[in-house]
């Protein structure tokens, strides 16, 4: 495990579980519900990485140059594979410091070929990530990325962000659609039990708990797209920043909503989050 600390925060992270964080707080208040000990991958808690897809793929599934790409079914009932390949490989430390570190993970899967760096930094201004993901394949590939926080979400929360539209889902929660939407603003009437993309997002979220005010800021590729979990049946709440729509590769209608970035070889997707509280 890695321990970090600054600014009035504290983090432990697990870089041989897929970087994932075991547990994020802010002067002693959890941000993330704590994993304590648990599955990164199985348990709702901590947070985790996607990469180098997020979200769904139909039926595991990734359509790409007139070949068929063929991946685990990680919810075999609904026939999706989630979330992409990073979140179980491990990374390596490159540097680490008591407020900060650097880590980096390499993998192969056709018709993956990627480099990630990832900075986690903890200091006044917040939680600070910035992602890189390099393709190093031969020939061009899409890829897409994303951060999966599983915020504890106590009664009387409140949640705003601005976006343009919302997808439709259908019954194996892949999208069928999208519909015009100003984004959310209100208490768990407006949002307990979603699990829903927005696109055309701001890059900015507000959560107000009752203790704290949590603030989320995107910027580069992972600013334009939201994904919003709010399980009625576990205390927390997912706000996912990501690169592109669920299935899109395989869904190009829906494409100019958040399409996944085709990268030319030796070319990059990167991006920042800070997160921040107030109050």
């Amino acid at each position: 495990m890695l321990a970090l600390r600054g600014g009035g925060w504290e983090a432990e992270i697990l870089p041989d579980r897929g970087a994932a964080f075991a547990s994020l707080a802010h002067e002693g208040r959890a941000v993330l519900r704590p994993l304590d000990g648990g599955d990164p991958n199985r348990d709702r808690a901590g947070a985790f990485w996607m990469l180098p897809w997020t979200n769904r793929l139909d039926g595991g599934c990734l359509r790409w140059r007139g070949v068929v790409h063929r991946f685990p079914l990680t919810h075999p009932r609904e026939g999706n594979a989630l979330h992409g390949l990073g979140r179980a490989a491990p990374w390596q430390v490159e540097a680490a410091a008591p407020e900060r570190a650097v880590l980096a993970q390499r993998l192969v899967h056709p018709p993956f070929d990627y480099a990630a760096r990832l900075e986690i930094a903890l200091g006044a201004a917040g939680l600070d990530l910035r992602l890189t993901l390099r393709h190093l394949g031969a020939a061009p590939c899409p890829a897409g990325f994303g951060w999966h926080p599983w915020f504890l979400r106590p009664e009387g929360c409140r949640l705003r962000f601005a976006a343009t539209h919302r997808l439709l889902r259908g019954p194996r929660k892949l999208p069928v659609g999208a519909v015009p939407c100003p984004g959310l603003e209100g208490d768990a009437e407006a949002w307990l039990g979603q699990d829903d993309h927005y696109a055309g997002w701001s890059g900015a979220a507000v959560l107000r708990r009752p203790d704290l005010t949590l603030s989320l800021v995107a910027s580069g590729d992972w600013a334009g797209n939201l994904q919003l979990f709010a399980p009625p049946e576990t205390p927390v709440l997912c706000l996912e920043p990501v690169s592109h729509l669920p299935d899109v590769v395989n869904r190009p209608a829906l494409a100019p909503l958040g399409a996944m970035r085709v990268l030319a070889p030796g070319k990059a997707l990167s991006g920042r989050l800070v997160l921040a509280v107030a109050g």
